[in-house]
């Protein structure tokens, strides 16, 4: 019999740690939160000062009840679930649900799954931490309120199955917001002129920079016109050479935020995906010749704190491999903003800095294996030395003008060796060698280039940016961002448009009513500082029930108002020129669960659905029917025939009306970190254009 009875969140930890522990141990799995309000009602008792009524999740009774028997038997219980707020509240419904006495330490939390991390951690069981428990409570009844009480006037007044949220409501906005900068955007021309100048063999571009001691600012092309022409007559003589040398300090380890953006950008997952991928590293996977391993630290934290044990393993492993000379020696990182971190948890590293990407590769799922280098490298890197830079400036007089041109080289590369984070825009490349000169020198003038620009506006969000954006602002925390992308999409609130997010008509209508009648829910420093005062709970600084009644009083009256004077609303369906087969009307576009779709307006008397076809101008290469664009239900995009089920063609990539040139097949278009390059579908070609 079991003497210690060990309850995790997840079947994956629980079969991990029946690995690590004798048969003194029986470790079983709740499969998340066990008790939630109810979803057909608000669950809330407001006047008894907003006290939750919690019931047994549908289908979980017989694993509660089964999780009783197993606590009958046992000697000892210990509640493990994940070292965080809801985690700390999945024990506090686990303990109450089996008679557990409060004050018992039961409570025991390991940020690694690793064998030395769970022993360590059961001889050291606290008790459950109410601050805790009652700031999840706060968050949770926050979100009831808002969503139960705001949704059913979406639903009265625009449309069923609409829902506002704390989170996601200010999300939206913020994408709303954008969209109205780049609709409102006024370009502005301006002009610049290089110099393409000649030292012997040697050429150099410079910009004008100033005339005088006044930095040019060239608005038309009559001032860029002239100033060519003053210049065409001068001497171009370097008068200032100044040359330093520049550190580029290391980037800490992942937080949540920012493995979220880096996964984004580098690997092309969703938050969604990065989250569900860094849990499988965390929970646990069958290593070879280790058996069952947790290969990362908890994914949710938003601290860079590591342990000195882990930067000792990291700094001997950087020595032996790379050399001493790359070795961090107290050299500070880049430093992330400090506002709201919870500190308790470290961040995102591996659990063995000698369980490198390649020797557990064969083990991973291609994904599983992207994510765990991507961690790997950024945190391995955390531990080297700066980059060292020599960078020099030119300055270069004619007549009046100054030009200048500056460039730097690589000296010593540093944690580069191994990482550089990637970037949401287009950067110019870091380094750009200048030829030698010396001040005086008297360079032979090229060519003059004047160019016209115009400002651009802000670019809408990647799913990285809205990530880094929240989290500067204070919105949410890092653990809820994933599903608040999610459920904005999912609601048709937003869509993606080149990976890139803008609002729907719905979504502006939600967030203009929300801006008109309930102005702090979509107020972004209003939600940050309910932010605070939720971590000020947590921190036992503040009290659950002045929160919350400081929070509803003000929005109960809104509330009121938006019923009485909010009219209805019809948004009407985008019309089309594509005819139903069934009864002659113009079809229109609807939105569904996977995207857009063709609907007959005369529901329900006629029910008539289709997709969406968009041609590309490409014939299938197996029966010459059009290859059109196709979403999967998970919403990816792929290519496919019209004229399937006939016809059974599919590509992932997008086709090209352009043969082979060596054999004849079809081309398709794919994308490497360098750009976009053409290759045949046939794989004994293997023809490419990169």
């Amino acid at each position: 019999m079991a003497k210690t009875l060990i309850i995790v969140e997840s079947p994956a930890k629980a079969k991990t740690l029946t690995k690590y522990l004798g048969k003194n141990y029986k470790v079983a799995a709740s499969m998340g939160h066990v008790k939630d309000l109810p979803k057909s009602q608000l669950g809330i008792d407001i006047k008894a000062g907003f006290e939750p009524r919690y019931i047994t999740i549908r289908g979980k009774g017989p694993l509660l009840n089964n999780l009783k028997k197993e606590a009958a038997k046992a000697d000892k219980v210990l509640l493990a679930t994940d070292p965080d707020r809801e985690g700390e509240a999945i024990s506090w419904h686990l303990a109450n649900a089996l008679g557990l006495p409060e004050n018992d330490p039961y409570r025991v939390e390991f940020y690694e799954v690793t064998k030395n991390a769970v022993l360590e951690s059961i001889k050291k069981p606290r008790k459950i931490n109410l601050d805790l428990v009652e700031a999840q409570q706060a968050r949770r009844i926050l979100d009831r309120l808002v969503g139960y009480k705001i949704s059913p006037i979406l639903w009265k007044k625009i449309k069923r199955g609409l829902s506002a949220g704390r989170v996601q409501s200010v999300a939206v906005r913020i994408i709303c917001d954008r969209e109205k900068e780049i609709r409102e955007f006024v370009p502005v021309e301006y002009w610049t002129i290089d110099a393409d100048l000649k030292d012997g063999k040697e050429k150099i571009r410079a910009r004008l920079y100033s005339k005088g001691d006044e930095k040019l600012k060239i608005e038309n092309k009559d001032e860029a016109d002239k100033i060519v022409e003053d210049l065409k007559d001068k001497t171009f003589q370097v008068t200032e050479i100044k040359t330093s040398e520049r550190k580029k300090m290391p980037y800490p380890p992942f937080t949540t935020s920012s493995m979220q953006q880096e996964a984004a950008r580098k690997l092309g997952f969703t938050a969604k995906k990065t989250m569900m991928v860094a849990q499988q590293l965390y929970e646990g996977l069958d290593v070879k010749g280790e058996g069952t391993v947790g290969l990362i630290t908890y994914m949710r934290t938003d601290s860079t704190r590591i342990s000195e044990q882990a930067k000792k393993e990291a700094q001997n492993y950087i020595g032996e491999t790379y050399g001493k000379e790359y070795v961090n020696n107290g050299a500070p990182t880049r430093k992330k903003n400090d506002k709201n971190i919870q500190d308790a948890h470290e961040g995102i590293r591996p659990t063995s800095v000698m369980r490198t990407p390649e020797k557990v590769k064969d083990s991973l799922t291609k994904d599983q294996y992207k994510l765990y280098k991507l961690i790997w490298d950024r945190f391995v890197s955390s531990q080297m030395s700066p980059a060292i830079y020599d960078t020099v400036s030119i300055s270069i007089k004619a007549g009046e003008y100054l030009f200048k041109v500056s460039g730097s080289t690589m000296k010593f590369p540093g944690f580069m060796l191994l990482y550089t984070e990637g970037s949401d825009e287009e950067t110019a490349n870091e380094e750009s060698k200048l030829p030698v000169l010396k001040e005086g020198q008297i360079l032979k003038l090229v060519k003059l280039l004047p160019e016209q620009h115009f400002t651009q506006p802000p670019p809408r969000y990647t799913e990285a940016m809205l990530v880094k954006t929240l989290e500067e602002k204070g919105i949410g925390r890092p653990s809820t961002y994933a599903p608040t992308i999610d459920v904005i999409q999912k609601r048709g609130y937003v869509e993606k448009e080149k990976g890139r997010f803008k609002p729907t008509e719905l979504g502006e209508i939600v967030v203009q009513v929300l801006q008109e009648f309930f102005e702090d829910i979509i107020d972004i420093d209003f939600t940050a500082e309910m932010e605070e005062k939720l971590d000020k709970i947590e921190a036992g600084q503040q009290n659950r029930q002045e929160v919350l009644e400081s929070f509803y009083v003000p929005f109960e009256e809104k509330l009121k108002i938006a019923e009485q004077e909010l009219e209805k609303i019809t948004i009407e369906d985008e019309v089309t020129d594509e005819k139903c087969e069934f009864c002659g009307r113009n079809m229109v576009i609807k939105t569904g669960r996977y995207g857009k779709f063709l609907a007959c307006p005369g529901f329900p008397e006629c029910k008539n659905t289709k997709p969406i076809v968009t041609e590309i101008g490409v014939k299938c290469p197996l029966c010459g029917g059009d290859i059109v664009v196709k979403r999967s239900k998970r919403g990816r995009t792929f290519y496919g025939c019209s004229n399937y089920p006939d016809c059974k063609f599919v590509s992932w990539e997008r086709p090209i009306d352009k043969p082979c040139p060596k054999c004849g097949s079809l081309m398709v278009k794919k994308r490497a970190k360098a750009g976009e390059y053409e290759a045949c579908t046939n794989k004994e070609c293997g023809y490419t254009s990169k």
